[in-house]
Order: structure tokens, then C-alpha cells, then sequence
């Protein structure tokens, strides 16, 4: 399939924070960890998408969701694919998850740490970085 050279999944992800320099990120059963969140379907509110791949893929929900972006980033993920990623804040009322392949445990991590690892997605290498430089 031939896709135009505009074109990017998107992907809404939650900011989740532990302090002020350690987020979480989720570890598929492939053993690579990803920020929560995932594809945003076609004509989807993001806010909407968000709530819907956190408790699809975790089976939690949002207590808290900031009303704008507070990253957006592009990459390519792991398949090649052009990817443009919407971080929001948000907060979980708790980390009691349920397990499923894209959710087997999840872990706090400083950007440091992400940069050192080798089991990361390629996007959350980049926030990584991005994160880091405090850059927005």
C-alpha cells in the first residue's frame, strides 16, 4: 500500500508522572515498554481515544486528563511507519491494571534510564530525549 508522504499514525499517550523526573511506561508481553495509550481511530475525539486505549489495554480508567497536549513529537516506530505522538498529563487513581498483551507490568522510569535500555520503542526513546531537554 502506497501511503502520501503527509501521512502519520497518531498516537495519544498519557504523561504520567512520578515526582518530577521519573514517568510510566507499560510493558507489552514482547517484553517492550511503551507509554500508555495507542492509535487514535479515524474521526476520534483524542481525549476520547486516550480514555479508550488506556482502558482497553490496561483496563483503568483516567482520573485526571490535561485539556491540551503538553509533548507532540513524530518518529518512526519499530515497523518503519511514520508516527506523530500527542502526550497529555493525566492521571490513573491507581496502578491496579489488568493484565493483557499490550499491559504486563508497568514501571517508573527517569529519561536516563529509558536512554540506557535497550527493550524501548523508538518514540519512547525519542520523548526520552525530548523529555530530558525539557524541550515541548
Amino acid at each position: 500500500m502506497q501511503l502520501p508522504e503527509c501521512f502519520y499514525r497518531v498516537s495519544v499517550k498519557a504523561l504520567v508522572m512520578e515526582g518530577e523526573n521519573r514517568f510510566l511506561l507499560v510493558r507489552e508481553d514482547n517484553g517492550f515498554w511503551e507509554l500508555p495509550g495507542g492509535g487514535l481511530d479515524f474521526g476520534e475525539d483524542p481525549e476520547q481515544g486516550l480514555r479508550r486505549e488506556v482502558s482497553e489495554e490496561m483496563g483503568l480508567e483516567i482520573a485526571f486528563l490535561a485539556e491540551h497536549p503538553s509533548y507532540f513529537f513524530t518518529t518512526i516506530n519499530h515497523k518503519g511507519i511514520y508516527i506523530a505522538n500527542v502526550v497529555y498529563l493525566a492521571r490513573f487513581e491507581h496502578l491496579m491494571f489488568t493484565p493483557t498483551p499490550e499491559c504486563v507490568e508497568v514501571a517508573f522510569f527517569t529519561p536516563d534510564e529509558v536512554l540506557a535500555a535497550k527493550n524501548m520503542y523508538p518514540n519512547v526513546t525519542e520523548f526520552a530525549k525530548i523529555f530530558r531537554t525539557g524541550s515541548r
